[in-house]
């Protein structure tokens, strides 16, 4: 069983470090300095990368970003910038074919062999 409202934690809570790149490139466009973004980058990284791992404390990176003026940023701005969908890439067509190249084939060939509901398979 999948825990989908775990993984989604998890991923939004990791996804904040995954964005720093593109919050620097959206805050630079809207006038920041790049050596000093970066670095306050680094910095908040590393502060609240020790927070999570030494005190177990939730991730708040993207609060600390926005709340600093120099990035010049607004919350809208950084929902859209941690959206999920940003940084999957190719990944739901490779899982895709994956599927439709390995797994079907295998499942086809041994279909005798085992037991399995074609209900609850499911296209990505």
């Amino acid at each position: 069983m999948v825990n989908e409202k775990v993984i989604e934690k998890h991923l939004m809570n990791e996804i904040q470090f995954m964005a720093t790149e593109n919050i620097l490139m959206e805050a630079v466009k809207s006038g920041g300095d790049r050596q000093i973004l970066h670095e306050k980058i680094r910095e908040y990284s590393m502060a609240e990368s020790y927070l999570i791992k030494k005190e177990g404390k939730e991730n708040h990176l993207l609060d600390k970003i926005l709340a600093d003026k120099d990035f010049n940023l607004s919350e809208s701005q950084l929902e859209k910038i941690k959206d999920p969908q940003n940084y999957i890439g190719r990944a739901s067509n490779q899982t895709q074919e994956y599927i439709d190249e390995i797994v079907m084939p295998l499942i086809n060939e041994n279909k005798s062999t085992i037991e399995i509901d074609e209900n609850n398979l499911v296209n990505i």
